[in-house]
């Protein structure tokens, strides 16, 4: 469904680029509304419906190619300590972003940039109208409500937006209403700090108005107030956390006045179990994302709907990553574009059920509709896999349908561990939070959860938090963010680096870990042959109906070296090699400030008020 929410169009500031004006935006199938079309802001903005469409025009760009469909979910939270973005050496497009290497002309940064800002637009043209309506006030009760809704819906699809500007951007031009001609377009970066406060003070409005997920009527992706306390306590932990200025990391002085809001948020939501609670499988939780259908267990507070097979409404979530098909004639075509860094494997206990859902080991041959396996250096994402779509879908058709979770509810307990830790130092409830999550991974057995995990003291606890989000949120889009706001990211590339060379040698914790794996095909699906935490025998040759492939083989000298910059020279053991630069992060050098993408081009070009981010 097309509808049009204003004809004529409006200035709009000259980093607000394709602001509010002539809004014509797809109706998701998941919104049980049906668009009004109209035509001026004084119509739209006289009824429930028309208000209705105002706000859904305002979600409208969280969803397809150049935000939460593609960009956003899958080039710009890579190269981290879990996944690598498109392999290969930084250039000007997806892989100068995953190396650390971007460019201000890049048009993948230039249109997120701008969708973002549209969608801030949209938001301000509906949290400026909507108090405004005789109905907010003075309607019925049933169009009251309806209406706080909207306009606490409005305050959290702009503090999303801005939130995603300000952890890629930092220092952010910031508007709070919508742009008109009179107004002085030269927008300065606005203190990251500041508006981040700002938002967080909109969330405290919007979570007042918004009913929880029992009250808001058929089950959508529309924001409910669990979504907006999630977000509060997400936002705070930014506001909380470092962040880069000009090329080092910094931490605000009143840091504990924001965990602290995180903490109590996360806790009236771990108090309303009947609204979000754990899925009990978290097979099931993305078996579900795959297949469609609602997780009854409402652990997803916070998705972006897609739909409609296009570029502005649906995302390729199972098209761009996940496991690579070649033209299967029953599960279609996939680019298998982001893989796993070898380590990230081991870092999963081997009876931790996360680590077979987050981690593919296998692909689709050309023209094939069974798996075969790859090696260690070839590990696939698994959170969204078209060979999980129900029904099958061949043919090379990119868009799935998949919705992108933004908030679940295993983030809540975890945010609540880490925000009660810091201000409390470990604590019975936060090691409760922490092994609530733990346990499911290990299928409701808590012996087994609690095993290895230290958090004697505050600083055991911390590291015991970022190793569990590190398992937990594989390939949602958030590791990357954490460390950064842990001020961890230099860190954690360089010993992961470190560790995929004593990988590569066999030496400790790696030694156990075999040079080759031997697997058969059962009804279709890789089934493996040998534990993987058992060396290879001294006979590699594969046994009678498996198939050898390499494991820790495929770790090998060219592979490490290309972690390093792209020319650069590497004597590996007895080797030399030059890098190309196509490993993880190859580019990154702690210092020069590529913590943060570039502010466009354009926008440089047209608003002489802003300036550039440090080191581009």
């Amino acid at each position: 469904m097309k509808f049009s929410l204003f004809s004529s169009r409006k200035a709009t500031a000259a980093v607000l680029l394709a602001g509010v004006a002539g809004l014509a935006s797809s109706c998701k199938s998941y919104l049980d509304i049906e668009p009004t079309a109209l035509t001026t802001t004084a119509a739209t903005f006289s009824t429930v419906s028309g208000a209705t469409s105002a706000v859904l025009g305002a979600y409208d760009p969280l969803s397809g190619d150049n935000t939460y469909g593609t960009r956003i979910s899958m080039y710009y939270p890579y190269d981290t300590d879990e996944l690598i973005g498109s392999s290969g050496t930084f250039d000007t497009g997806r892989r100068g972003i995953a190396r650390y290497k971007a460019y201000a002309s890049n048009t993948e940064i230039i249109n997120p940039w701008n969708n973002l800002y549209q969608g801030i637009e949209r938001a301000n043209v509906c949290i400026k109208y909507i108090p405004q309506m005789a109905l907010y006030t003075t309607g019925a009760s049933a169009d009251t409500a309806s209406l706080h809704r909207l306009y606490g819906e409005s305050l959290t699809l702009r503090a999303q937006y801005y939130y995603e500007l300000i952890r890629n951007w930092g220092d952010v031009p910031a508007q709070f209403s919508p742009s008109s001609y009179d107004q002085d377009f030269n927008l300065p970066n606005a203190d990251r700090n500041q508006t981040l406060a700002t938002l967080i003070a909109d969330l405290a409005t919007a979570e007042k108005l918004v009913p929880y997920r029992s009250g808001a009527g058929v089950v959508n992706e529309r924001i409910t107030k669990g979504a907006v306390k999630a977000l509060r306590a997400r936002l705070a932990l930014q506001r909380g956390g470092y962040s880069l200025q000009g090329n080092t990391m910094t931490r605000p002085t009143d840091y504990a006045t924001y965990y602290a809001i995180a903490r109590q948020e996360c806790l009236e939501l771990m108090n309303q179990r009947k609204e979000h609670t754990l899925n009990p499988s978290f097979s099931d939780l993305w078996l579900g994302v795959n297949q469609q259908r609602h997780d009854n267990a409402n652990e997803i507070i916070f998705e972006v709907g897609m739909a409609g097979s296009t570029a502005t409404g649906d995302s390729k979530l199972g098209y761009y990553n996940g496991p690579r098909l070649n033209n299967s004639p029953i599960y279609g075509s996939t680019q298998g574009a982001v893989t796993v860094v070898p380590t990230y494997f081991y870092a999963f206990d081997s009876t931790d059920v996360r680590r077979d859902i987050t981690i593919a080991p296998y692909q689709y041959a050309s023209g094939a509709n069974v798996q075969s396996a790859v090696a260690l250096n070839t590990l696939y994402d698994g959170k969204f896999r078209r060979d999980w779509h129900s029904p099958p879908l061949p043919g090379t058709n990119n868009y799935l349908g998949y919705n992108w979770p933004i908030i679940r509810f295993a983030d809540v307990l975890l945010m609540f561990a880490e925000a009660d830790n810091e201000l409390n130092g470990p604590t019975a409830a936060g090691r409760a939070a922490l092994l609530e999550v733990r346990t499911r991974a290990f299928n409701g057995n808590a012996t087994r959860a609690a095993l290895n995990v230290n958090t004697g003291s505050k600083a055991d606890m911390f590291n015991a938090i970022v190793n569990e989000r590190l398992l937990e949120f594989g390939g949602e889009g958030i590791r990357k963010y954490d460390l950064l706001r842990w001020n961890l990211l230099a860190d954690k590339l360089a010993s992961t680096k470190a560790n995929i060379d004593l990988l590569r040698a066999g030496s400790a914790p790696y030694n156990t870990v075999p040079q080759y794996q031997y697997y058969k095909v059962v009804n279709g699906v890789v089934q493996w042959q040998r534990s993987f935490y058992r060396p290879s025998p001294a006979n590699t040759t594969a046994p009678t109906g498996t198939t050898r492939v390499n494991w820790r083989q495929g770790i090998d000298a060219t592979y490490v070296a290309n972690l390093r910059p792209n020319g650069t020279t590497v004597t590996i053991g007895s080797t030399t090699v030059t890098s190309a630069g196509t490993g993880m992060a190859a580019e990154y050098v702690p210092g020069q400030g590529k913590e943060l993408l570039p502010i466009p081009q354009t926008t440089l070009d047209t608003d002489p008020a802003i300036k550039q981010n440090f080191g581009y």
